[in-house]
């Protein structure tokens, strides 16, 4: 069988629920045990953070992946490289929500866990899958890198936010976070020294966009979004209704 390179989003994806509640269903295990046994590179292909990733890759017995929106590489359980957000547009960002008394937290490294200067984001935001540790007169500016923004407000309310990439998951806050997800397909290729025809790329969410590219097979899950359907070169079920599995056997790339 031709090998193919799969990589495969995660939230709505490979897995359903509420977030901080994804559940992989048994048929997506089973797809992409099946895949690499059958002599295919699988990854993931996630905007969550390399910290916040680690567990489901775990999960589903997988070694490489694209996580931080594109940022950050994984191969063979190796973090290749992770590359920061711009850190002067964000520490602008952080300063406006200080000017607006908005709660903010940002992630300066890729330990699972924020930093903020008080408690007003946990309070605010209620739900987290992170930790946050809070530091009195907390200056961004100290630190090196950071890797994402958290902010508890409403994206119009913040002029900053116009030169920086983000996305909505939860209803209390949104992330700052890199959205490129096919910046670091291409990057991994080039690692594995790899034709980038032979990628298979699924998706849901408004956040897929960018890695559903001409230059390889794009499959879009049923219920996500409908521009991300118009640009898939196929549309299967959702991830409750076993989208994936129906699509890798309808491809032959499983038969079972």
């Amino acid at each position: 069988m031709h090998k193919k390179y799969f990589f495969f989003d995660i939230d709505g994806t490979l897995a359903y629920g509420q977030p901080g509640q994804r559940i992989p269903p048994e048929s997506a295990k089973y797809t992409v045990r099946k895949l690499q046994e059958n002599g295919h590179f699988v990854a993931l292909a996630t905007g969550r953070a390399y910290s916040n990733s680690i567990e489901f890759l775990n999960e589903l017995g997988l070694h490489n992946m694209v996580c931080d929106g594109g940022n950050g590489i994984v191969i063979d359980d190796e973090l290749r490289e992770i590359r920061p957000l711009d850190k002067a547009r964000c520490i602008r960002l952080i300063d406006e929500c200080r000017e607006k008394k908005i709660p903010w937290a940002f992630s300066p490294n890729v330990e699972k866990r924020r930093y903020s200067d008080s408690d007003e984001f946990r309070i605010a935001t209620g739900f987290l899958d992170m930790d946050v540790k809070v530091i009195e007169d907390l200056d961004p500016n100290d630190y090196d890198q950071i890797y994402k923004v958290y902010v508890a407000a409403d994206e119009s309310e913040l002029e900053s936010l116009k030169d920086l990439p983000h996305c909505r998951y939860h209803k209390t806050y949104f992330f700052v976070e890199p959205t490129e997800k096919e910046k670091g397909i291409y990057r991994m290729m080039e690692y594995l020294k790899a034709p980038v025809e032979d990628v298979v790329v699924f998706g849901d969410g408004l956040n897929d966009l960018s890695m559903f590219k001409d230059e390889w097979t794009s499959i879009a899950m049923g219920d996500g979004a409908e521009e991300l359907k118009e640009k898939a070169d196929y549309v299967t079920d959702s991830a409750e209704n076993d989208g994936i599995y129906k699509a890798c056997r309808k491809f032959g790339w499983i038969r079972e």
